[in-house]
């Protein structure tokens, strides 16, 4: 092996002389202070983070980067719960108040809720969120914006509906079905519970009775569009079901006879067909029903009985000449069949 020469002085010979080492020991002394070195950063290391306590710089840094993101999120939630608190006020709001007013349904809770099913879409948020706040406030914003969207076209629907509050007004049942003359009627049967006539058990009655004799002349008794006719031998009869709109249908049963047929526009007032005794009746009558929303309600909450014949027969007199006005203008000729 090759040699290096080196002088060194000597301190008795006051004189250089020529010391010899090898490139082995060179190396094995120069891996040795590599060694050493090493072991003193590690002792460094160890002494810095676990006896001292203490953290290394780009550690407190990144920290304290981790720290001030953590906080600006917990703002941002703390801002999501002012929103989502607003939100759920206005979806309150517009289904008791606003939807109820123009008759219409509940948004399901299902599509409030605005859920995100499927795919893993914050897949990518797994490796980089440890405590789960990134993600979660993510998730929130998703379905925040999603149940801010759905409440905005519900909006939407109630300003277009508004709209029309005039014509809701000519849409409510809220006039009786017969002329209001005690002469030729009496109410033999209310809303609610009662005794069966055929079984004599307690049934829910699910409108009113207007009991009198066959042939009386039947009004609708709100704008609408006939939905359905019915020629039955039981239950109901001869029956014909109005939907008025707005969440408001109606329903009369046991007729004689029907004049009108699905599809048909009609306006209050107008005479539908005649009072009779088909169907499941104890005696000739009329059976009236108000439904709203699908339930069925009181009738006598929308009828006034005390307004006199004459101003029923004048406002019934009135529909029939509108009616006849519309029918014979040529550009109305098939305005009724809708």
């Amino acid at each position: 092996m090759a040699k290096t020469s080196k002088y060194v002085l000597n301190p008795r010979t006051l004189s250089y002389e020529v010391s010899r080492r090898s490139r082995k020991s060179r190396l094995l002394r120069s891996l040795g202070l590599f060694a050493c070195s090493i072991l003193l950063t590690l002792l460094y290391f160890w002494l810095y983070v676990s006896v001292f306590d203490m953290e290394l710089p780009k550690t407190a840094i990144l920290k304290k980067e981790n720290a001030e993101w953590v906080s600006r999120m917990q703002v941002m939630n703390s801002q999501l719960d002012k929103y989502e608190d607003a939100l759920v006020s206005l979806q309150m709001r517009d289904d008791d108040i606003y939807r109820s007013i123009f008759g219409m349904h509940e948004i399901p809770t299902e599509v409030r809720e605005a859920g995100f099913g499927g795919v893993n879409r914050y897949e990518y948020l797994e490796g980089i969120d440890q405590n789960g706040l990134l993600k979660s406030t993510v998730m929130r914003l998703d379905v925040l914006t999603k149940k801010s969207y759905v409440q905005s076209k519900s909006f939407d629907e109630v300003a277009l509906l508004s709209k029309r509050a005039g014509d809701m007004a000519s849409c409510v049942p809220a006039i009786p079905p017969v002329v209001p003359d005690r002469k030729i009627y009496r109410l033999s049967s209310s809303f609610g519970f009662r005794k069966d006539p055929f079984t004599g058990r307690s049934k829910r009655h699910s409108g009113v009775d207007f009991a009198l004799k066959p042939g009386n002349p039947v009004y609708v008794t709100g704008d609408g569009v006939v939905e359905s006719v019915r020629f039955e031998f039981f239950g109901y009869g001869n029956s014909v079901l109005v939907d008025h709109g707005f969440g408001y249908k109606t329903r009369y049963a046991h007729l004689k006879s029907i004049g009108v047929t699905e599809g048909m526009k009609v306006k209050r007032g107008e005479c539908i067909g005649e009072s009779g005794n088909s169907g499941r009746s104890s005696g000739p009558h009329l059976h009236y029903e108000v439904l709203y929303k699908g339930a069925h309600v009181n009738p006598a909450n929308y009828f006034d009985l005390t307004i006199t014949p004459e101003e029923y027969s004048t406002m019934v007199q009135n529909t029939a000449d509108a009616s006849e006005r519309v029918t014979l203008h040529p550009s109305h000729k098939n305005r009724r069949k809708g």
